[in-house]
């Protein structure tokens, strides 16, 4: 009797141990502790929000601004176009490439000033060339980062950042736009350039970044970077960095200084990496719901926790869906109606509709045969009585 309690206390044992090994779930990565007001960590690839912390909030975005002056005009300007510099666009305060009134410069020569020297008098040669005037361009701009973007609580006032109490975005916002300028191969072009050689009529110099990530204080795998200040904002700043499978965007918003912008940065860019794996569905996979077939018309990539065992599964409405092992939607694909499989599944419906109703017809048919038989019988056994 001993031996055998002492056995089942040992299946116990190793069925407890089984089962704490099987269902055990990966532990969840520390977050980090960061100082900026607002902040969020966005896979590109996938748009999968890794990190965030008041990422809705308004703020003013001072600088980073930029992102948005400069992918729409890259999409609605021509680079080779000569942009006359107004007195205006001469006179800006703040960060400047030193334009002179009447200096024609190309579209895109300003766009690299713009975005690499953080120039605010090619903000405002650029919006005047695309638009009109900064007032247009504006009204324009918000247009863009509605329709085209998806934005949805941003308003711009200016190409350049500077303070306007109605000129506010969010850091999720931000994280979208950079997102989608990311597509744009130009933009990267310029978004990435570390150095610049300048020929101006007033001003020959080298223009280097202002993100010291690209340039003084190197980060593997960054790719580009805006910083932004004014008073009102704080600093503002805008990352994106790729290594292996994982494409990064890391937004900051209203640090109280540079170092704390920038030590927030790699804190959050060393959590995505050190975190999160994207994996992928190739093209052309099947999933099968019943008799009904789906296929991958492209890849679906999805991010989650690096190491951790992901479930997916297609439902019979034919969305595809992708959880985390706490049931977290990371991902979904909505397969279109697979007509032939329709079709033949309401083909089998019929035939066994079909099949059933014959099956009834010829059991009614032999009841009443056999009930008849049965009767005859009765009534011959009752006559022979």
């Amino acid at each position: 009797m001993k031996k055998l309690v002492a056995v089942s206390t040992i299946l116990v044992i190793i069925n407890t141990l089984f089962v704490s090994a099987v269902f055990s779930k990966t532990v969840a990565p520390s977050l980090p502790i960061i100082s900026s007001e607002a902040a969020i960590v966005m896979e590109a690839t996938t748009g999968q929000v890794l990190y965030e912390k008041n990422a809705r909030s308004q703020m003013y975005p001072a600088s980073v601004t930029k992102i948005a002056t400069a992918i729409y005009a890259i999409e609605n300007g021509n680079l080779t176009d000569i942009v006359t510099v107004s007195q205006k666009a001469r006179n800006t305060e703040g960060t400047r490439v030193y334009l002179e009134e009447g200096e024609q410069v190309t579209l895109e020569k300003l766009l690299l000033g713009l975005l690499v020297n953080s120039g605010n008098d090619a903000g405002v040669a650029i919006a005047e060339h695309i638009s009109g005037s900064v007032e247009l361009f504006a009204s324009d701009l918000n247009l863009y980062l509605k329709d085209a973007v998806g934005l949805r609580n941003t308003n711009f006032e200016n190409p350049h950042g500077l303070f306007n109490l109605q000129h506010v975005t969010t850091a999720e916002d931000l994280a979208k736009l950079t997102k989608y300028a990311m597509k744009n191969e130009k933009f990267m072009e310029i978004f990435g350039t570390k150095e610049l050689p300048w020929n101006g009529e007033s001003w020959d110099t080298t223009l280097y970044t202002h993100h010291k990530l690209l340039r003084e204080k190197p980060y593997d795998g960054v790719t580009g970077g805006k910083n932004g200040f004014v008073p009102e904002s704080g600093v503002t700043l805008v990352t994106t960095a790729e290594r292996e499978n994982l494409n990064l965007i890391v937004v900051t918003l209203k640090s109280s200084s540079e170092a704390e912008a920038y030590n927030d940065t790699v804190q959050l860019l060393d959590f995505g990496f050190d975190n999160f794996e994207t994996s992928s569905i190739p093209t052309n996979s099947s999933f099968f719901v019943g008799d009904v077939e789906y296929n991958t018309p492209r890849e679906i990539v999805y991010t989650h926790p690096a190491g951790e065992q992901v479930a997916i599964e297609v439902k019979e409405d034919g969305k595809l869906r992708i959880t985390d092992q706490d049931g977290t939607l990371l991902s979904s694909y909505q397969f279109p109606v697979n007509r032939n499989s329709e079709k033949n599944r309401s083909s089998i419906q019929k035939d066994s509709g079909s099949f059933l109703e014959q099956v009834f017809s010829n059991s009614l048919y032999l009841s009443v045969i056999v009930v008849s038989v049965l009767s005859l019988l009765y009534y011959q056994v009752r006559k022979k009585q």
